[in-house]
């Protein structure tokens, strides 16, 4: 397991080694556009809302996630409240509460 885990390593830093110089270009081409000119002003604040948005994008999806699971928990516990599943005051189900009353 260990020999495979240094194989892994190995090869990751080899390749963070060969493509370090064509990551480099990529941040770097927007501050090769002229912006004296109004194409180029246009072109570098498209460039500067893409950042934006790819940065935008994981958190967009964790917090919809989020959302989706918190509203479907909130569903549930409306349709346990409303089969009487749950007492509306202490928000257990009713096992657990005679089986607090009766201890």
């Amino acid at each position: 397991m260990r020999h495979s885990a240094r194989i892994i390593c190995v090869l990751a830093i080899a390749v963070a080694l060969v493509t370090a110089t064509e990551a480099i270009g990529c941040p770097n081409c927007k501050d090769g556009v002229n912006t004296s000119d109004p194409a180029g002003l246009n072109l570098a604040r498209g460039y500067f809302f893409s950042i934006l948005i790819m940065l935008a994008m994981p958190l967009t999806l964790i917090w919809s996630f989020a959302a989706y699971v918190w509203r479907e928990m909130r569903r549930q516990q409306r349709r346990e409240a409303e089969a009487g599943m749950i007492q509306p005051d202490a928000g257990m189900f009713q096992s657990e509460a005679a089986a607090r009353v009766n201890s």
